[in-house]
C-alpha cells in the first residue's frame, strides 16, 4: 500500500513537471517569460490563489462602505408615509384617535436617516448588490490588464482608505456630505484620466515627492487608524464604539433594542422641531446594556480567528473570520441573525436563498454627473484622490517589485510603465461602474511570497473574481459585524509605516503625528493630509526663509558640527538585510 501511494505521488509530480515544461515552452510561457523569471505555471496558479484568498474580503467590505454613502439613492426613492408617524401606511385613512385627519404625505430628506424609509432601504439594498458587481468587475479588469500588459504578479481592487474617504467624507453618510454620489464618481473618473496622463508622461514620481516625506509615510498609518475606527462602529463594524454627549465617543456594543438615534432640534413656540438642515443619526447612542450585544461578541470571535491566523501566518486569514461570522449569522431565529423576522430581513433571506445569481447593475454604472465642478469641495476631493492614489500606487508597486527582486540598480523594474498605466486605467473603469478608485493591493505580497513572478498570477486572481460574479446573493448577505474585524486588522497591518518616521526629529515627528491622528478623529483623510502638510510648512518656514536670505545675499551657512549638528542633507538611507547602508539620497 505504501509503495502504491508513493508511486501515485511520483506519477503526480511527473505529470506536474510535464505540464509546467509544456506551458513554459508554449507561446503563453514565452510571452509571460516563465523560464526567464524562474517560475512555472503551477507555481503562478498557486500564487494567484493565495493572493485572492488574502484580498477577497474587499468584495464585501468595499460594497458595504460605499453603500453607506447612499449611492444614487435620493429622497425620490422614499415611499409615502402617514402624516401621523404612529399609524401604518396601510391604515392611513379616516381620522386618528385624537381626531386628526389621516393622509399620506411625501417625506423630506429625513427619510434617509433613522428610522430609514422602506423605499430608501430597498434602494440601498439594490445599490449594495450593484456595488458588489462593480467591485468584482473593476477588480477582474484591473488584474487582467496588469497581468497581460505589465506581466507582473500584482492584483488590483478598489482601495481601502479611498473608499472610506469617498463614502464618509466626500459624499457623506446617506448623502449628507457636500458632494452628491454621482458628482463624486465624476471626480474619480477625471482623477483616473489625470493619473493616466501623469503615468504616460512619467511625472508620477516627481509629483509624489512634492508631499513632505513624514506626511507620505504617516498617511498610510493614519488611514489604517481611520479604517479601524470605522470597524469599531455600528454601521460597518462590531459596534464597540458609541456616542457620548460629554466625551463624543464611549463604549457601546449594546443590543439594537437599546440603541437610540440622535437629531439636532430646537424649540419653536413651545414645540420641539428638527433644526433646518439637520439630519437624524444612525443608532449610535446606547441607552443601556453596554457590551451586551450578541453580534458584537460574535464579531469578537471573528476578530480572534483572523488575528490568530495572522499570527500563525495562515493564508486567507481575513476570509476565515468573515466566513465563520457570516455562516453563524445566516441561521434565522437567533440573536445574531442577519435575517430577522422583518420585511427587510425576509426580503434579504429570499434573495439569499438564490445562492447563484448574475446581478445586473442598474443604478451605479455610468452614474456620473459633471454639473458640480464649479464647487471647490469637488476639486478638493479630486486632488485628494489623485495624491492618495499617486502615493499609494507608487509605494505599493515599488515595494512589491523590490520584494519580488525586479528592481535594478537605478530603482526601475521591468513593466513599471504599463503597471502605472494599468492602475490608472482601472480607476477610470471603476468610476464608470460606480466604485471608488482602484489600486494595486499590498496583499499581492502573499502571492509573491508563494513564488509568483509573472502576470499569470494576476490572471489567476482575475479568474477567481470572474467566478465571484455568480454568487452575488451570498456576497450581499455578509453582515457588518463580519466586516468590522478585518477592517480593524487591516488597520493593524497599515500601522507598520510608523517605523519609518524619525521620531527623534520633531520637525518630522510632529507633522507625521498630526497627519495620522487627524484622519480618524475628523473622519477625513483630506483633513489629515492638509493638517500634516500645513504643520510641516509652518515648522520649516523659518529655515526656508533663512535659506532664501542666504541665497539672495550670497552668504554661506556655517559648517555643521559633526557632534552637535549631524548632516541634515542626508534624507533617505536604505539598508540591506544585514543592516549595511546601500544607498544614500
Amino acid at each position: 500500500m505504501k509503495k502504491s501511494v508513493a508511486q501515485i505521488g511520483v506519477r503526480w509530480d511527473s505529470w506536474i513537471d510535464r505540464l509546467n515544461s509544456r506551458v513554459a515552452k508554449s507561446p503563453v510561457g514565452r510571452y509571460f517569460k516563465l523560464e526567464a523569471r524562474g517560475s512555472c505555471f503551477t507555481r503562478e496558479f498557486r500564487a494567484g490563489t493565495a493572493t485572492f484568498l488574502t484580498m477577497a474580503y474587499i468584495l464585501a467590505v468595499n460594497a458595504s462602505i460605499l453603500t453607506d454613502s447612499g449611492g444614487p439613492c435620493t429622497v425620490d426613492d422614499c415611499t409615502q408615509v402617514c402624516n401621523v408617524a404612529s399609524v401604518a401606511v396601510a391604515n392611513c385613512t379616516g381620522r386618528s384617535a385624537n381626531g386628526t385627519l389621516l393622509s399620506l404625505v411625501t417625506p423630506g430628506p429625513e427619510c434617509k436617516f433613522s428610522p430609514v424609509n422602506p423605499g430608501y432601504t430597498n434602494c440601498l439594498e439594490r445599490t449594495r448588490k450593484d456595488l458588489i458587481v462593480a467591485t468584482v468587475a473593476s477588480s477582474l479588469i484591473g488584474c487582467f490588464v496588469m497581468g497581460m500588459f505589465a506581466n507582473l504578479p500584482l492584483a488590483l481592487a478598489p482601495g481601502m482608505g479611498t473608499n472610506a474617504y469617498f463614502a464618509y467624507t466626500v459624499v457623506g453618510y446617506h448623502g449628507s456630505g457636500s458632494i452628491p454620489y454621482k458628482s463624486a464618481l465624476a471626480a474619480v473618473f477625471i482623477e483616473g484620466i489625470l493619473f493616466l496622463l501623469i503615468a504616460a508622461l512619467g511625472l508620477r514620481t516627481k509629483l509624489a515627492k512634492l508631499v513632505p516625506k513624514p506626511v507620505r509615510i504617516s498617511s498610510s498609518a493614519g488611514i489604517g487608524l481611520f479604517l479601524a475606527f470605522i470597524g469599531m462602529q455600528n454601521n460597518e463594524g462590531i459596534g464597540l464604539v458609541g456616542y457620548s454627549s460629554s466625551t463624543l465617543v464611549t463604549l457601546g456594543a449594546c443590543p439594537d433594542k437599546y440603541r437610540a438615534s440622535l437629531a439636532p432640534v430646537e424649540t419653536v413656540n413651545g414645540t420641539t422641531v428638527l433644526m433646518p438642515g439637520g439630519t437624524v443619526s444612525g443608532d449610535i447612542f446606547c441607552l443601556k446594556g453596554r457590551m451586551e450585544s450578541a453580534t458584537f461578541w460574535l464579531g469578537i470571535v471573528g476578530f480572534v480567528i483572523i488575528a490568530y491566523s495572522l499570527v500563525r501566518n495562515i493564508k486567507g486569514a481575513m476570509i476565515y473570520g468573515i466566513v465563520f461570522v457570516t455562516g453563524v449569522s445566516w441561521f434565522r431565529n437567533t440573536d445574531v441573525t442577519f435575517f430577522p423576522d422583518t420585511s427587510t430581513g425576509r426580503e434579504n433571506f429570499k434573495y439569499f436563498k438564490k445562492v447563484v445569481d448574475v446581478h445586473k447593475i442598474t443604478g451605479t454604472a455610468g452614474a456620473l454627473s459633471f454639473k458640480d465642478f464649479h464647487r471647490g469641495q469637488l476639486w478638493e476631493a479630486l486632488v485628494t484622490f489623485l495624491y492618495v492614489d499617486l502615493l499609494d500606487t507608487t509605494g505599493t508597486l515599488y515595494s512589491m517589485a523590490k520584494f519580488a527582486g525586479f528592481v535594478d540598480a537605478k530603482g526601475d523594474f521591468e513593466g513599471q510603465y504599463f503597471a502605472f498605466m494599468s492602475d490608472a486605467f482601472s480607476i477610470v473603469i471603476g468610476a464608470l461602474l460606480g466604485t471608488s478608485p482602484v489600486t494595486t493591493f499590498i496583499e499581492s505580497s502573499t502571492g509573491i511570497r508563494e513564488g509568483g513572478r509573472t502576470g499569470l498570477t494576476a490572471l489567476t486572481v482575475s479568474f477567481y473574481f470572474f467566478l465571484a460574479f455568480f454568487f452575488t446573493p451570498l456576497l450581499a448577505s455578509i453582515p457588518p459585524w463580519a466586516v468590522g474585524p478585518p477592517l480593524i486588522l487591516v488597520g493593524v497591518l497599515m500601522m507598520k509605516a510608523v517605523l519609518e518616521i524619525d521620531w527623534e526629529n520633531m520637525r518630522e515627528a510632529i507633522p507625521a503625528f498630526i497627519t495620522l491622528i487627524v484622519m480618524p478623529l475628523t473622519y477625513s483623510i483630506a483633513y489629515g493630509l492638509i493638517g500634516g502638510i500645513g504643520t510641516y510648512m509652518v515648522l520649516h518656514a523659518g529655515d526656508w526663509a533663512l535659506d532664501g536670505y542666504r541665497t539672495l545675499t550670497g552668504r554661506k551657512p556655517p559648517p555643521a558640527d559633526p557632534v552637535t549638528e549631524p548632516d541634515t542633507h542626508i534624507r533617505d538611507v536604505e539598508m540591506n538585510g544585514n543592516g549595511n547602508v546601500t544607498s544614500v539620497a
